[in-house]
């Protein structure tokens, strides 16, 4: 820009825009910089120091318009940054918290002696929002760069003396922080191999003004090897992007002056200096998972004994709980790929690999710069996030315009039912534009058939619904001293796929509600204890109290993946429709997902997951071995379609996996719904470890042939079975459903030990799960063995068509569960000859309205669903094909 210093440019992926940090804002700039050209044309020479100027901020600077945007504008050295491989988020180093934060008087001293000592590492989005901070440690953390595929994040870490750093290495979320070198010299500068299993860095271990380059392994596994040899300077190392040719500063001029030099890269040569294998060559499976299977010979009869080795290898605490998303669902997804490899199956995965790819929501936390702020009629006041007040998963995000605050009771609005007079919160009170503060939950006094018709219209979601749809610009929560709450504030918990509202919602302690309560002399226990009695209140304004707020949450991705294998018959080429048997492999970790049912002394403990879902899936290791020697055998056994079999990831946060798995197919095949001309049957099993007395088989009502081939192929094994028609089913055999393939799910029941770490390999009925495995494979062989694939009946969905409740009033709709950031409800399916086939809806449609109510999530759906009349047209807006098409349904009953 010509004014100020100018530094740590980073071209973005696109080539139309440059990164770079600069002190240009600095009302000072022009008059230091003069001032700094004075001085050295006096000839006067410093020695070299970096200048960690708290001007230094973060700009974009366009190539085409030329202008320049700044995206930091913070009192703190903001600098050293990249832009992430796609281009949507910027790493940087920054000690902006100095500023910010209350210092101890030894931090204090020490910082203005060195600034770079509080130095952090955050990340942003591309535009300089959702900035949050990575590191905490003190020391100067700094230089960070990202990998070729943008999931981890390197830099450099000084000790807090400043004598020494190491280089370490991140997930892009800030999660597993670790050193890879310990050379105990200045280790700095590193940059990731386009190859992502290697780094190159500068290091003085050689002597105090000797760098060179080295090489490390991303493991930090193999001692670093030297690459340079040159005395003086060689430092600040980066590859292009085809990993061809390395860039580097070296002062190796006859004048000793730094220039950039190339050099061309020699991968292969690298790799074996460090031990690694060729680029080309196939990843090394885990030695704990090769252990694992080599420790049992398995054989390809169904049996107890192959049954306990792979439900106890994958239940154990090395897998820690299979989370999606985790190095235990990694290593369990290895060792099911290990074992499909063994068998001699062919990989049915992304790229030719055994493994299927899908990125989802992990979870959610706060990002930066959230702030909560009332000016009340003595003075205004601040309020600490995550201490008196904290933003909800589903709030909008951004900056909330200054707004007043109301008080509205519990927030409920309750329609008149048979003995329950109607209960509404908002009677004569405008909320329009203003923030509304609500207790959590019910009116603790009143009867159990009161709570039970309230209860429907208690939930924090639906107390925002009706806050927005009345035009508030806001609400609150808060406990409340009767509330009997563990913890004052609502937890920050992502509930998966369910999508935000359009306000900002907050959960806030008693203590600043108390104070604004009184400004309209109300006392907030004697509010609460007379509401609890179920007697109307008028609600009213708070006078003089005025609130803004601006809510930044981080929702962090993360990846999963399935693992997918084809047993071809009768040669190579593929015989479609295949049979498909499939098992979800993922569970609950330690209990980070919402529907862990552990008990209070369990919290943050393995859940194992033997029977739910190990047992699914070593049923399908042991079929996927018994068909692969029918099939490897000499005498023909008449397999006319190919098999394939799947280990589905995401299960237990929506159906993640499989839903990715029939989607890809659908987008390939160029068609929305149907994907039967792939799949002929799918063939699920979720939980099939605790048989007692019956084995519940789902998915009977799919097609015609299913309880006659059932019933035959029992013959033998002569299992008490349940034959229910139900095939929408919160398992995986829906994803294949709706999409046109005839299901069939197995289940063993469920159990007090479900979703809770007390469901271990200890209680598995392993003669029961043995037999369940024989019936499959007799059922299976006969799919393959027929001239044609079952057909495929569409029937009526028998519950609600959302999460919340029991719906009286029915559509016929099903809505996909899977996460989407379009606000509205994605369908699936439409069921045939129900209200809303009737009325136009297709698969594929986003509702966005339905009887005059804005659409914007699963739980809006659900609670206009419960407010509709049986009978009574209302319209139905949906958007098709990029246009709003308005429609009109009439419900049906569903009793």
């Amino acid at each position: 820009p010509g004014t100020g210093k100018t530094t740590c440019a980073w071209i973005h992926p696109d080539g139309e825009r440059v990164l770079y940090a600069s002190t240009q804002d600095d009302p000072e700039a022009r008059a230091k910089q003069e001032a700094e050209i004075a001085d050295r044309e006096s000839g006067n020479e410093r020695r070299y120091a970096w200048d960690y100027d708290e001007h230094f901020d973060l700009f974009e600077y366009d190539r085409e318009s030329g202008a320049y945007t700044n995206l930091t504008n913070t009192l703190g050295y903001d600098a050293e940054c990249a832009y992430s491989p796609d281009g949507k988020l910027i790493v940087f180093a920054s000690n902006r918290h100095a500023y910010e934060d209350e210092l101890s008087a030894k931090d204090r001293e020490k910082f203005a002696l060195d600034p770079s000592f509080l130095m952090d590492i955050y990340l942003m989005d591309s535009g300089g929002r959702q900035v949050r901070r990575l590191t905490d440690v003190r020391g100067y953390d700094g230089g960070p760069f990202f990998s070729a595929d943008g999931k981890k994040i390197c830099w450099r870490r000084f000790s807090e003396n400043g004598a020494t750093a190491e280089v370490w290495t991140m997930n892009v979320d800030g999660t597993e922080q670790r050193p890879i070198t310990e050379l105990g010299a200045m280790s700095w500068a590193p940059f990731f191999h386009p190859g992502g299993d290697y780094l190159i860095f500068t290091t003085n271990k050689h002597g105090f003004d000797n760098f060179e380059l080295y090489l490390v392994d991303a493991e930090g596994a193999h001692e670093p090897v030297r690459v340079t040899d040159s005395p003086g300077f060689d430092g600040l190392p980066s590859f292009s992007p085809d990993g061809n040719t390395l860039a580097w500063t070296s002062n190796r001029t006859p004048q000793k002056q730094s220039q950039i030099f190339f050099a061309a890269w020699d991968d292969a040569a690298a790799r074996a200096a460090l031990g690694l294998p060729d680029a080309d060559a196939v990843p090394a499976v885990d030695p704990v998972v090769t252990a694992m299977l080599d420790n049992q010979e398995t054989v390809p009869e169904i049996r107890v004994a192959d049954l306990r080795h792979h439900i106890t290898n994958l239940a154990s605490d090395e897998m820690d709980g299979r989370l999606t998303g985790t190095p235990g669902e990694g290593m369990a997804t290895e060792y099911v790929a290990e074992y499909f490899a063994r068998l001699g199956l062919q990989p049915e995965g992304d790229d030719g690999t055994w493994y299927q790819s899908f990125e989802f929501t992990a979870g959610v936390a706060l990002g930066a710069g959230n702030r909560l702020a009332a000016v009340l009629p003595e003075g205004p006041a601040s309020y600490a996030v995550d201490a008196v007040w904290r933003p909800l998963a589903f709030s909008k995000m951004g900056k909330i315009e200054t707004a007043g605050v109301v008080f509205a009771g519990y927030g409920i609005v309750a329609p008149a039912a048979p003995d329950q007079e109607d209960y509404d919160s908002y009677v004569h009170l405008d909320v329009t534009d203003q923030w509304v503060l609500v207790f959590r939950g019910l009116p603790e006094d009143v009867t159990p058939d009161r709570r039970q018709h309230l209860a429907r219209h208690g939930s924090l979601r639906y107390k925002a619904m009706l806050a927005r749809d009345r035009g508030a610009r806001g609400i609150l929560f808060v406990s409340g001293p009767r509330g009997g709450y563990n913890e004052e504030l609502v937890k920050l918990a992502f509930d998966v796929s369910l999508g935000t509202t359009s306000i900002g919602a907050v959960s806030l302690a008693d203590a600043p509600a108390a104070a604004w309560l009184a400004t309209a002399g109300k006392d907030l226990g004697e509010l609460q204890a007379t509401l609890d009695t179920g007697a109307p209140m008028m609600g009213f304004a708070l006078p003089g109290v005025t609130l803004e707020a601006e809510i930044w949450l981080d929702n962090r991705k993360g990846t999963g993946r399935n693992v997918v294998a084809r047993l071809p018959v009768d040669g190579s080429d593929m015989h479609a429709p295949a049979i498909l048997i499939g098992a979800h492999v993922d569970h609950l970790g330690r209990g980070q997902a919402s529907d862990s049912l552990a008990k209070d002394d369990e919290a943050d403990t393995i859940h194992f997951g033997a029977d739910d879902n190990a047992s699914g899936v070593a049923v399908v290791l042991e079929l996927a071995e018994y068909f692969a020697d029918l099939e490897a055998a000499a005498t023909p056994w008449g397999g006319k379609r190919d098999l394939i079999f799947a280990t589905w990831s995401g299960e237990e946060l929506g159906l993640l996996g499989s839903d990715h798995y029939v989607k890809t197919w659908a987008a390939m095949f160029g068609t929305d719904h149907d994907i039967g001309m792939i799949i002929g049957a799918c063939i699920n099993l979720d939980m099939v470890g605790r048989l007692e007395e019956t084995l519940v088989l789902n998915g009977i009502g799919s097609s015609s042939v299913w309880r006659a081939l059932v019933e035959q192929s029992n013959v033998p094994i002569g299992l008490s079975l349940s034959l229910q028609d139900d095939s929408y089913l919160p398992t995986d055999a829906t994803s294949f459903y709706t999409h046109g393939v005839p299901v069939l799910s197995a289940f063993s029941g469920v159990h007090p030990d479900y979703h809770t770490p007390r469901d271990t390999v200890d209680k598995i009925n392993f003669p029961g799960t043995e037999r369940i495995g024989r019936l499959v494979a007799r059922v299976a062989t006969k799919l393959v063995q027929a001239a044609a694939p079952p057909d495929y009946l569409k029937t009526e969905r028998p519950q609600g068509e959302g999460r919340v409740g029991a719906l009286r009033a029915y559509l016929g709709t099903v809505p996909d569960y899977a996460e989407s950031d379009q606000p509205g409800v994605l369908l699936s399916d439409v069921t045939g000859g129900a209200p809303a086939a009737a009325a136009g809806l297709q698969a594929g449609d986003l509702i966005v309205s339905l009887a005059g109510r804005k659409i914007e999530n699963i739980y809006d759906y659900t609670y206009a669903i419960q407010a509709l009349k049986i009978g009574e047209a209302v319209e139905i807006v949906v958007e098709r094909d990029g246009a709003r098409q308005t429609l009109s349904v009439t419900p049906g009953s569903r009793e």
